[in-house]
């Protein structure tokens, strides 16, 4: 049967303390419910704390890299995608997970959320600004959805699994 797999995106060397506490929390829900963790699997920012976090009650971990080699990849991905595609990457990141959780808001992760409302994925919004808010829930009112804690992110995530 397939593994229900849960995207957690957001920056790398712009998250917020806010960000990475929690990217950290997504990851232990994530885990808990046997769910598989999606990162961009860098040793940074979200990609990393939700990676640590899922790793900390022993949860699966995906990291979909950026280059052509392991080089930056979190200590916490169990499976590594090298992709050599820079940030085209996202595409992928996106069209593999069943549901998207944007925590905390940059232009790489705008990117993933605006991918994947473009392929009519459910995307949570955790800790981004009103104005992010309102951009893509008007973009997307059927998909995008808007919650202020980890936990309420995972209450929405089953409801849409």
């Amino acid at each position: 049967m397939k593994k229900i797999i849960i995207g957690v995106m957001g920056a790398g060397s712009g998250a917020t303390s806010t960000d990475l506490k929690n990217a950290y929390k997504l990851g232990q829900l994530i885990a808990e419910k046997s769910w598989v963790l999606l990162t961009g699997g860098r040793n940074m920012g979200v990609m990393d704390a939700g990676s640590r976090g899922a790793k900390s009650v022993n949860g699966l971990t995906i990291g979909i890299l950026p280059g052509n080699n392991l080089d930056g990849i979190s200590e916490a991905v169990d499976i590594p995608i090298v992709t050599d595609m820079g940030n085209s990457r996202n595409n992928i990141n996106v069209l593999s997970s069943d549901v998207v959780i944007a925590c905390g808001m940059g232009a790489g992760t705008a990117s993933e959320v605006a991918l994947a409302i473009k392929n009519n994925k459910r995307v949570i919004l955790l800790g981004s600004s009103l104005e992010s808010q309102a951009f893509f829930v008007a973009l997307s009112p059927e998909t995008v959805f808007v919650v202020d804690t980890p936990e309420s992110a995972i209450e929405s995530v089953k409801n849409l699994v």
